[in-house]
């Protein structure tokens, strides 16, 4: 019945009065929706836990605002073993779960890509967070899931205040992997750049700031959201990353921060539900559309 089927959350399935943020998400997808159909395709969009789809009726099913799969990663983790069985999805599900884990930066670090200096700490470890700081010279430390979203459970802090996080570092360390990383400065100056890059090849970009005295550049935090032009460099940077990837996505995000020396460092690497702002460059979805022909070709 449909050659792709859009993957949201059931909170993002409909338009609400006042409602930035949903209405965004659904001005996002009506852009993507209407650059693919232009290509010929039939298209749908629901949550991805509908209980009432069916998934061999879709030939195709997209990743796009599953913005509730971190905090019910076990139940998402099935649904996609079950779905595959049924569908494709894109990106594909092998890329999927590689970059669902932050443990794929340690894999780009391998193939020449700079990341913060980091430290992976795997379940059951009994080593606290004041034995693992006392081994490194950093100054301030980030703190997060190797699995999360939204910024859930990311920390920052320092020697003076890191007993107070030892009781949640404990409690997540029982059952899921965590980052330790050196707390780049210039984020609170900086910010954080986003580059998006549809089938291997640059589109657009925005810049990432966080409120005054935070650090974390999410909305959900306070953060906002500005037009930016990266320079060359910048953008052969991202399109690098992107092709050390195990399969080339058919659409991506690369997060870039600055590091003290003004080096930049991939932040993070989005390839499962990426905001991709279309919104501000909508011939980016046509863009992603003709990627997405050449994925199903």
């Amino acid at each position: 019945m449909f050659d792709i089927t859009l993957l949201t959350d059931k909170r993002y399935l409909q338009t609400k009065d006042g409602d930035w943020y949903n209405n965004n998400i659904i001005t996002e997808d009506r852009l993507v929706s209407e650059a693919l159909i232009k290509k010929g395709l039939k298209v749908t969009r629901t949550n991805w836990d509908d209980p009432d789809f069916d998934w061999t009726s879709t030939r195709f099913a997209m990743f796009r605002t599953t913005w509730d799969y971190f905090d019910r990663f076990e139940e998402f983790d099935k649904w996609i073993t079950t779905t595959a069985t049924r569908t494709n999805f894109i990106n594909p599900v092998p890329l999927i779960r590689w970059n669902i884990d932050k443990h794929y930066l340690a894999d780009l670090k391998l193939k020449g890509i700079n990341i913060p200096p980091t430290i992976f700490i795997e379940p059951g470890s009994e080593k606290t967070l004041r034995d693992l700081i006392k081994n490194v010279s950093w100054e301030k430390f980030i703190l997060k899931p190797a699995i999360s979203g939204a910024a859930r459970h990311t920390y920052l802090f320092d020697e003076s205040n890191v007993s107070e996080l030892e009781s949640v570092f404990k409690e997540l360390i029982t059952n899921e992997s965590m980052l330790l990383q050196e707390y780049q400065y210039q984020i609170m100056e900086r910010g954080e750049v986003a580059l998006m890059v549809m089938g291997g090849k640059f589109t657009h970009a925005v810049l990432k700031k966080a409120k005054s005295g935070d650090f974390r550049v999410q909305d959900d935090f306070g953060g906002t959201v500005h037009d930016y032009i990266p320079d060359k460099n910048m953008i052969i940077l991202a399109e690098t990353i992107v092709k050390t990837c195990p399969i080339i996505p058919a659409y991506a995000r690369v997060d870039l921060i600055w590091s003290d020396t003004n080096e930049l460092l991939l932040s993070e690497l989005e390839l499962i539900e990426p905001e991709l702002w279309f919104r501000k460059f909508p011939a980016a979805a046509d863009v992603l559309a003709e990627a997405i022909m050449k994925f199903i070709e």
